[in-house]
């Protein structure tokens, strides 16, 4: 069922109109000091709850809960408006209109609250009821509602404080109506308690999110459960309910709303699991210290007279001692029962480590021991490895995890949890296993290296069995052909020398063309092997090769000579991107920068072409990172589409 924005909007301004109402007859009439200090109180938290409602209401539209809400605050509101208009009454009869018979028919008005509250507990969280049959329910709730306004108009009790002197103006009703009364009271109270066993019942039907809502509520319920055991000891204490029972109660009261605001809003907010099992934590500590105060004072109070210092001294130290053993033992406890997930995720992250240790198990299996523990197979352990491209996992395959919680170790982040179970857990989790994941991410990045050599190892031993096969194939076709072509040519020459029926002179200038041939081809497939311009430094290579480009290159080369293998790799590291450069980026500059350093010497090529710029497999540059990293050197590349491309080399000088 949909109801209306307006509709909790004017269950609102009907608050606000109440407290303004109030506040403008405390300030023009007079009324006790504990009348404004309950108004101030009552009204504030009135508000606050109508408030919450409304704000639920526009989030989760639709929803009947933000509206029940909201009426829970305007029936407070106007119990606190009802009290200030008695109390203002009393203390001047003649200032407000007043009549005993509205008195009486306001009576029974508090029920109304109850009702509310029964309402809400009956369609939270979504705003539908449980079924069918909890309609009857419904409609009971608001029958006995008006019932009970009426049997109470007719009651024989006097009227609360602070008209208990008003006489009841209806006078005694016959025994019929007390009897229904009666029976009305029991079938309420059945109602009511109706509606709090409505979300067991939910509760057993639920999964996932809905299910987190309830346990929120559930807050709400803790602290009811706990108030009657607050004031209890408060009154062992002091011999009545006081200021603590007071503030416990408003807390009590704000409970409620709170719980349904957090519930609707932001159930992920925090684990509430743990809130729980914190919260049930402290009120049985609480309890048992008011307990161990109450009794120790009491017990010594029979030796050391009432009221001794020395008794309340005794009775303060007894409840420091108990508290720090009894809260760690009552933590572990409470969290076997109420909070499993992160006792259970914690145990597996031990045993796992004992594992470890007997050599029973490998840390990769961290991520499959938290999925059983937690029964969350979803749960994924992603690890940052220096040079991978994103997270990764215990083998090595890309991990798609969008957030999650952070795994931190020295404060900086080696990893990240991300699964279905609540962050807090997982917070947990992350503190716990940092070791683990560290582990891991140690022996991935490690194992990812060694694939790495392996591969580089392997493209190495193929890119040799090529160019051998390069260096065969032109000696064959060109300079060995060549050069059997000339033998041929001078063994002609020599055997028909004296008969003068060849042309001598021809064959020998052609033979000394072929082998002029020969020898160019020589060299250039030398030169393929080390160019022999590097003869003259690396400065003189690189400009021999840019000469001819119709791109205009800037060189930047540092002083100083390289050792010979480095400057090779240098060479065809800057050649190879040069060329790539002018080929294929439709770049106007190139410029290569050269700089050597006491650990290390970096090449640079910066072009300002279309950039996009991919290496792949088989190309110059995937040879060029295998180059590269034989001599223990890294290269890497940015080419972002549209900005140009920029390759950059760093070899060490050690290697």
């Amino acid at each position: 069922m949909r109801w209306p924005r307006w509709a909790t909007l004017g269950l609102f301004l009907l608050v606000l109109t109440m407290a303004a109402g109030s506040g403008w007859l405390l300030h023009t009439h007079p009324a006790g000091e504990h009348t404004v200090r309950n108004f101030v109180a009552l009204g504030g938290v009135s508000t606050a709850i109508a408030l919450l409602g409304l704000l639920i209401n526009r989030k989760v539209p639709g929803n009947l809960v933000g509206l029940l809400l909201t009426w829970v605050g305007t029936i407070a509101m106007f119990l606190a408006a009802r009290d200030v208009y008695y109390a203002i009454v009393v203390a001047d009869p003649e200032t407000l209109p007043f009549d005993s018979r509205v008195v009486a028919l306001l009576d029974e008005s508090g029920w109304w609250l109850f009702i509310a509250v029964a309402l809400l507990l009956l369609h939270f969280p979504d705003g539908l009821l449980p079924g069918r049959r909890w309609r009857t329910v419904t409609l009971g709730l608001v029958v006995l509602g008006f019932a009970q306004q009426g049997f109470g108009a007719v009651a024989t009790i006097p009227f609360p404080a602070p008209l208990e002197d008003l006489p009841r103006p209806f006078g005694r009703p016959p025994l019929v109506i007390r009897v229904l009364s009666e029976v009305a009271f029991g079938l309420m109270l059945a109602l009511l308690i109706a509606a709090a066993v409505s979300l067991f019942v939910r509760f057993r039907r639920s999964t996932g999110r809905v299910r987190a809502q309830l346990k929120w509520l559930s807050l709400a319920g803790l602290a009811v459960v706990t108030f009657p055991f607050v004031c209890l000891s408060e009154i062992l204490l002091t011999g009545e309910t006081g200021l603590i029972s007071t503030v416990f109660g408003i807390a009590t009261l704000i409970a409620l709303p709170a719980s349904v605001a957090v519930a609707m809003l932001r159930h992920n907010l925090y684990d509430v699991d743990r809130v729980i099992a914190d919260t049930v934590t402290y009120a049985i500590v609480m309890v048992v210290l008011l307990g161990t105060y109450a009794m120790t004072a009491l017990t010594l109070g029979l030796f050391l007279g009432k009221g001794s210092a020395t008794a309340a001294a005794i009775a303060t130290a007894a409840c420091a001692l108990v508290l720090a053993p009894l809260r760690a033992r009552l933590q572990r406890l409470v969290d076997r029962r109420l909070y499993p997930p992160r006792r259970a995720a914690l145990l597996a992250i031990e045993d796992l480590q004992r594992r470890i240790h007997t050599d029973q198990a490998q840390p990769e299996e961290l991520e499959k021991s938290l999925q059983t523990a937690l029964r969350d197979p979803t749960l994924r352990v992603g690890l940052l490895v220096p040079g991978a491209a994103g997270l990764i996992d215990a083998k090595g395959s890309p991990v798609g995890i969008s957030g999650g919680v952070p795994v931190m170790l020295g404060g900086v982040q080696i990893g990240l949890l991300e699964g279905e179970t609540g962050p807090a857990v997982l917070r947990a989790v992350a503190t716990s296993a940092a070791s683990l994941v560290e582990v891991s991410r140690l022996r991935a990045e490690l194992a990812g290296a060694l694939r790495e050599v392996e591969a580089s190892r392997t493209r190495l031993i193929q890119a040799g069995d090529q160019e051998r096969r390069r260096l065969e194939r032109d000696l064959h076709d060109g300079a060995q052909q060549r050069l059997v072509s000339l033998g041929m040519a001078m063994r002609l020459a020599q055997r028909h020398l004296d008969d003068g029926t060849v042309d001598v002179n021809g064959l020998l200038d052609q033979g000394v063309a072929e082998l002029a041939t020969a020898i160019a081809e020589l060299r250039q497939i030398a030169h393929g092997l080390r160019p022999t311009s590097l003869d003259d430094g690396l400065h003189a290579a690189l400009t021999a090769i840019t000469q001819t480009l119709p791109i205009p290159v800037q060189l930047h080369i540092g002083p100083g000579e390289l050792p010979e293998d480095l400057a090779t790799t240098a060479y065809f590291v800057a050649a190879e991107a040069v060329a790539n450069a002018a080929k294929y980026s439709r770049a106007t500059s190139i410029a290569v920068r050269v700089a050597q350093s006491a650990d290390d010497v970096r090449i640079r090529v910066e072009d300002d072409g279309c950039g996009g710029a991919m290496p792949r497999p088989g190309s110059g540059l995937s040879g060029l990172v295998d180059r590269v990293a034989a001599v223990g050197g890294s290269l890497s590349m940015n080419s972002p589409a549209g900005r140009g491309t920029t390759i950059e080399a760093v070899l060490p000088c050690g290697s």
